[in-house]
């Protein structure tokens, strides 16, 4: 059964779109099968994960909207075991054609439902903005993974995506976690990079990830050849970072694998107590 995760920041420009490709595709080259859903209008993660614009007439609009069976929207990605759900600008209408569809919260869970065991991880690039198809992907995720920018504004952006964190845990979805805090952007050359880091991890401990993604020229450049950096520069600082960022995920797992088993292997003994 996939884990899903849901990347979000109702900020722009933090690196959201390029950690939902790379990431998949890093987690993709470690042999496990990976879906990529696009669940923003720009269609960027789309086009970075090797799917090009106008080469699939269904999307995930169709699938939220028209009901349209999830595996007829499935795409190839640029590598094995990458596979994308596609979005294009029709995804904007989902909005206003969500509205009146009764449990419409839940639609992305639905029919994630539906081919969840297929696959090992699902992975849901979000749009920048709290809007329906955001709490349809929180709805549906099992965690959050919040990318951040080491800016001075990054704080403020953190605090309002945990408000509505806590809003979806009470009204939708009380077991989605948080993955973790992305720093993305960093620049080891300045102090800006340095103190914001500092102050998030002061401010919010273990939940910031020890994987940070550097600023990297290569990074820019892969989306325009439609490919994830760890195919169009696998040696690349980039490509680097989300191949530890992917083995970070990974753990994550094999922990709550472990405490799971240890609380099974418990509760005999509490009961003889």
């Amino acid at each position: 059964m996939a884990k899903i995760i849901a990347i979000a920041n109702q900020k722009g420009g933090v690196g959201k779109t390029t950690t939902a490709v790379n990431l998949s595709a890093a987690l993709a080259a470690k042999k496990l099968k990976v879906l990529l859903v696009d669940a923003d209008p720009q269609g960027n993660a789309t086009s970075g994960a090797g799917v090009a614009r106008g080469s699939f007439r269904r999307s995930l609009y169709h699938a939220l909207v028209s009901n349209e069976n999830l595996k007829n929207t499935i795409q190839n990605g640029a590598i094995e075991n990458l596979y994308v759900v596609p979005a294009d600008k029709n995804l904007a209408g989902a909005e206003i054609d969500l509205v009146d569809i009764k449990a419409r919260e839940y639609k992305l869970k639905g029919i994630l439902d539906e081919i969840r065991a297929e696959y090992d991880v699902i992975i849901i690039d979000c749009p920048p903005s709290i809007g329906l198809l955001t709490i349809n992907a929180l709805t549906a995720a099992n965690s959050l993974l919040v990318p951040i920018q080491c800016e001075y504004y990054a704080l403020e952006g953190v605090t309002e995506l945990f408000d509505t964190l806590a809003r979806i845990r009470r009204l939708f979805n009380p077991q989605l976690t948080v993955e973790g805090l992305l720093l993305t952007m960093y620049d080891e050359r300045t102090n800006l990079s340095a103190a914001v880091a500092k102050d998030l991890r002061d401010f919010y401990g273990k939940q910031v990830l020890e994987t940070v993604i550097p600023r990297n020229i290569r990074l820019a450049e892969a989306p325009s050849f439609g490919q994830p950096v760890t195919v169009y520069d696998p040696k690349s600082k980039g490509a680097e970072a989300y191949m530890q960022l992917a083995d970070e995920v990974q753990s994550h797992d094999e922990k709550s694998i472990r405490k799971g088993i240890e609380r099974a292997a418990a509760k005999p003994h509490d009961a003889a107590e």
